[in-house]
């Protein structure tokens, strides 16, 4: 079974959906006996869906043009 610690480093994994079967399972036991770490689950996945509900953040046009700048510098030396 994960400890808190373990369980706090791999919940993304686990929320992402690319957490093994039998990690999850030690999750799942761990999430059932644990009040702490059932709350930082609940947390965790509230916190997606707000993110997921906000509006993409405009980038100023000068930092796009220097990230595009920089990206094709890039690509022209590997």
């Amino acid at each position: 079974m994960l400890t808190c610690r373990e369980l706090s480093q791999v919940i993304t994994d686990y929320l992402e959906g690319r957490m093994p079967l039998a990690q999850r399972v030690s999750l799942f036991l761990h999430v059932g006996m644990c009040r702490g770490c059932r709350e930082y689950l609940r947390q965790m996945r509230l916190t997606i869906k707000t993110l997921r509900q906000m509006p993409p953040a405009s980038m100023p046009p000068e930092v796009k043009e220097e990230l595009l700048r920089r990206l094709g510098g890039m690509r022209r030396n590997p």
